[in-house]
Parts: structure tokens; C-alpha cells; sequence
């Protein structure tokens, strides 16, 4: 499978990959379908529209009937693909993702796109910073973050083959190919992209290549910082975990809401089995109207941001 093609500067925008790896899929397998909410472009279904138009459902602005949709054509032998703006798919359709798909553990793939807060200006009701909160209790569904177009395409492959539900979450955010050599996608087990001893950064999505920044930097200052992609939140990695408390310190990065996120699963975890300090970067709560750019700087998701958590970390873990 082809990359995305490249944005400015070397940057990808994973919905490429998405799709593409949607339409070679739906070539070989004709169980393969897409159900949208009136959104064919924000999700890049236009061309899959155009090869499968008989297997395309569009429900319009009606997000529970989607998923209902979805769970009705799982219920008949296909394999739904439901592709919506993250906040309507986890939040205006909740109950349904519960009841539905979780708890009958129907084969439904729900993608949420434009997730975190690439709505920008948008503000709160277009922000997706819930979701992992809302869907990690719902122990049937995998929920995969990827963190760059192969790990995408990956995770759509994985997706399909797999029997049972699962959350996609994607972004609109360009974001640059990891440099990681001889990558295998494992769902359930966190990818090392950098070694170090003295901090871990456990990192998902949109904010993989700025924990590697945030390493690089710490480097400069003769802090060894481990980084770990944790793709996927539903399983956690309990033993990546594990070995990340080994470190002394934790310092967790996402585009969420630190309330009950990778944050809170990571802290779930080493205050029951390793206690060591675990900084939490990510979003407070409900976010004031800015541009992606903006939040993710005021909210402390740069290098310099998790740079400054880890050196918090690392302070504690001397005190």
C-alpha cells in the first residue's frame, strides 16, 4: 500500500490512508461497506463512493440512526465501516455505541474523524477530547489511535480482519512518518520509537513525533527519555507500563482530555501495581475557542511542553 501523499514539508494527512486502504479492502472483500452521516468529504469517500456506489449508506445528520444502520448490517454479514466527526460518533450516538454495538459485540468499525481538536475554532461542541474517556469502560471495543499514514493503513487492515468492534480514531492534522525501522502494528502493544532510562513518554496519535522532539530536546540537557507510541488504548499495554514505571517517571501526551484518557489509564495502572510520578499532558476540560496551532500550544502539547512535564516528573522522582 501506497503513503499518503505528502502535505507541506514532508507532513501526511492520515484520512489518505484511510481510504485508500478502504478501497483496496472493499476490492477484494464485497462485504465491505461505509455508512456516513452526510459526510462523504470530511471522511474522503468520494472515491470509494464512485467505485462502490451501491455500498456506500449516507443517513444524513442523524448519527444514531447510523449507528443503528451499522449494527444491522453487522447483524447481516457485513463488515460496516461508519465514518463521522469523532464528537457526533462518540457523543451525540453514545447510547447506541453502547447498547448496539459494544454489548451485542457486533463486527461494526466506527471511525472518528477530525478527532482532538482539529476543529479549532469550532470550539467545544466540535471537539472530540471525550471520546477515550467515554469509550475505554466499553471493554468489547479496541480503540486504535494511529500516529502517521502506515500505522493508519495498518490499523484499517487490522480493523478488517478482526471480528468484533473497534474505534479508529483519525485526524485531520497533517503529521510527519515516524522513523521507526522494521515496524510491526500489534494491536495491544505500544511501539518503542525511542529508547532511554531516565523518563518515559507514552504518547498517542498527533502527539507520537512531538514526544520524539520532546526527547530530543531532553537529550540536549542529558536526560535519557524513552518514548513509547501507545496506539492502542483498548487493550492497554500493562507490560509497556509496567517497564515505563521502571523508569521512575511517566509523562503521558495526548490530544484529550487528561480525565480518563491514556493519562488516566496509565495512572490506573501505576497507582494500583508501580506507583511513580506520572505527569499528564493534554486538556483540562472544555477549551476556549483558538486554532489547532494555538491550543496545542497554550495546553503544553510541544516539545517545549513535554519537555517542561518531564523534567516535573523527574523532579518528583528525586523528591
Amino acid at each position: 500500500m501506497a503513503h499518503a501523499a505528502p502535505q507541506a514539508a514532508g507532513l501526511f494527512d492520515c484520512r489518505e490512508a484511510w481510504v485508500a486502504t478502504l478501497e483496496a479492502l472493499a476490492e477484494a472483500d464485497p462485504r465491505i461497506v461505509a455508512v456516513v452521516n452526510d459526510s462523504v468529504g470530511s471522511s474522503k469517500l468520494n472515491g470509494f463512493q464512485k467505485k462502490f456506489p451501491d455500498r456506500l449508506i449516507n443517513v444524513g445528520i442523524a448519527e444514531q440512526v447510523m449507528v443503528g444502520v451499522s449494527a444491522g448490517l453487522a447483524n447481516g454479514g457485513q463488515i460496516p465501516f461508519v465514518s463521522a466527526a469523532s464528537c457526533f460518533i462518540t457523543g451525540r450516538a453514545l447510547e447506541q455505541v453502547k447498547a448496539d454495538i459494544a454489548y451485542a459485540n457486533f463486527n461494526v468499525k466506527l471511525v472518528g474523524q477530525s478527532s482532538g481538536v482539529a476543529y479549532g475554532e469550532l470550539g467545544a461542541t466540535h471537539h472530540s477530547i471525550e471520546d477515550f474517556a467515554w469509550l475505554r469502560p466499553l471493554t468489547n471495543i479496541t480503540v486504535i489511535t494511529p500516529a502517521d499514514p502506515w500505522e493508519t493503513a495498518e490499523a484499517v487492515k487490522w480493523a478488517a480482519q478482526h471480528d468484533g468492534p473497534v474505534y479508529l480514531r483519525l485526524s485531520r492534522m497533517p503529521v510527519p512518518a515516524l522513523d521507526v525501522p522494521n515496524r510491526v502494528f500489534r494491536v495491544g502493544k505500544a511501539e518503542v520509537v525511542r529508547g532511554g532510562n531516565d523518563v518515559t513518554l507514552i504518547a498517542c496519535g498527533t502527539t507520537v513525533h512531538l514526544a520524539v522532539a520532546a526527547a530530543k530536546s531532553l537529550a540536549d540537557d542529558g536526560i535519557d527519555a524513552r518514548v513509547l507510541n501507545m496506539a492502542t488504548l483498548n487493550p492497554l499495554d500493562d507490560e509497556a507500563v509496567a517497564a515505563a514505571a521502571a523508569t521512575g517517571a511517566i509523562v503521558t501526551v495526548e490530544e484529550a482530555s487528561v480525565r480518563g484518557g491514556l493519562g488516566g489509564a496509565v495512572a490506573e495502572f501505576t497507582a494500583a501495581h508501580q506507583p511513580v510520578p506520572v505527569e499528564r499532558v493534554g486538556f483540562p476540560g472544555f477549551l476556549p475557542t483558538g486554532s489547532t496551532d494555538w491550543l496545542f500550544k497554550e495546553f503544553g502539547l510541544s516539545a517545549e511542553g513535554i519537555s517542561a512535564a518531564a523534567k516535573r516528573a523527574l523532579q518528583r522522582k528525586k523528591g
